[in-house]
């Protein structure tokens, strides 16, 4: 038997659904496949993965492969990454990371990489790892706030509820 993963959509309520969100607004849409090692959330034009722990180098791939697979799908705007979780961060995981943003950016949709730790970044910075033309943010509210800006500077009134 298949493993299955889950990707939640707000297009419709679902009791899975209410427990994620305060408004009951989202609804997990299985995807057929390998279990993922992160959860994609699809809110309004705007896909959040947030990584729960850390990633293998297979994990990462896994996860740009379907990033950038879901943006053409669901159309997305833009897209999180959410690492608050992950306490290391290595060259591999750092290019993956710069290399997601690079691809989604090509599909039409920007990305912002949120909850850089204070030690991985001063970590980061003493190896010299970068996310050179990545957009960061401090955290989630703030990432979907710089995805709101500029959705409106593109002319798109797209927005987390859109």
């Amino acid at each position: 038997m298949r493993a299955r993963r889950y990707v939640a959509n707000p297009l419709s309520r679902s009791s899975l659904g209410n427990q994620i969100g305060a408004s009951g607004t989202y609804r997990w849409l299985e995807v057929r496949g390998p279990a993922m090692a992160v959860p994609i959330l699809k809110q309004g034009a705007y896909l959040i993965a947030s990584v729960q722990s850390a990633l293998t180098d297979a994990d990462l791939l896994e996860l740009r492969n379907a990033l950038v697979e879901m943006v053409g799908r669901y159309r997305s705007r833009g897209v999180i990454v959410d690492v608050t979780a992950m306490d290391v961060m290595d060259s591999f995981a750092s290019r993956t990371l710069r290399d997601i943003a690079h691809m989604i950016r090509l599909r039409g949709a920007e990305t912002v990489i949120v909850g850089i730790q204070p030690e991985v970044a001063f970590t980061m910075v003493q190896l010299g790892l970068t996310l050179e033309g990545v957009a960061t943010a401090l955290d989630l509210e703030e990432g979907l706030a710089f995805l709101d800006r500029g959705a409106k500077k593109m002319g798109r009134d797209v927005g987390a509820t859109g």
